[in-house]
């Protein structure tokens, strides 16, 4: 399927699940939509801290369209989207032109969706593919750096993989730096203060086998979680796993070539 179809397919509810495994040869990002008077500092965040939120695209204020998906349309093209309000979620939807106001900012962010197309072309298994689930994310004690209100922890994504394919996957991911790149972490989750791995703070927990390791990437939704603890008065942001589908290549993405 074309990410032009899949967009229209979700725009039309006929596909309201994950994206994971979806288009794989094509980028994906998460998405924050702030009122415009939190987006210098949430830039600044996001360029002091680019291994967990690789910048795609910023939209200008009231625009919805993303240059890197032709006719696209950011509050119709995710297949589930979250609303909070002062750091509370108050909804859940399919679709957000109804609330869009010409003062919201977007902002597209790099998703680690992206490098699983090339661990699978490298012989890397990922289970939360194989079985249809969303990837793991938990929320760590790695800080991030302090941006105007924006501060908290960094979340991570978190891939089983055999032991003998452990530094495979981690030279695969990091062809992709502005893709959140090598691994932040691999092996026991206590270093990074994840007290129960069989319990992930989003997404699905998928078991690790004996003669795997649990290997950990910077995840795009560590802005959501740090937009949340600042408490911002009104955001929305794609639903973890949920992702928008650009019709960029993630081949053109190699090595950070855009």
């Amino acid at each position: 399927m074309l990410p032009s179809d899949l967009r229209k397919s979700i725009r039309y509810g006929d596909h309201n699940t994950h994206t994971s495994g979806v288009c794989q040869n094509y980028v994906q990002a998460n998405l924050v939509v702030l009122p415009k008077e939190y987006a210098f500092d949430f830039l600044l965040f996001t360029m002091r801290n680019p291994k967990s939120c690789p910048i795609i695209e910023v939209l200008e204020a009231g625009q919805f369209e993303s240059k890197y998906a032709r006719g696209s349309d950011i509050r119709t093209d995710i297949p589930l989207y979250h609303v909070y309000e002062h750091g509370q979620l108050v909804d859940k939807k399919h679709r957000i032109d109804d609330c869009w106001k010409g003062e919201f900012v977007s902002f597209l962010i790099g998703c680690s969706f992206t490098f699983e197309s090339q661990l699978i072309k490298g012989g890397i298994p990922l289970r939360h593919i194989e079985e249809n689930k969303n990837v793991a994310m938990y929320k760590t004690s790695i800080p991030t750096e302090k941006a105007g209100v924006f501060e908290g922890s960094t979340v991570v994504s978190m891939r089983p993989v055999p032991d003998a394919l452990v530094q495979k996957a981690s030279d695969i991911t990091s062809l992709f730096p502005e893709m959140h790149g090598s691994p932040l972490h691999i092996g026991d989750p206590g270093e990074i203060g994840i007290e129960d791995i069989t319990q992930p703070d989003f997404g699905d927990y998928v078991g690790i086998k004996d003669g795997e390791t649990p290997m950990f990437w910077a995840c795009g939704v560590t802005p959501q979680a740090v937009a949340l603890q600042a408490g911002i008065p009104y955001m929305i942001t794609h639903a973890p796993g949920h992702m928008f589908v650009t019709d960029w290549k993630n081949d053109e993405y190699l090595n950070g070539h855009k």
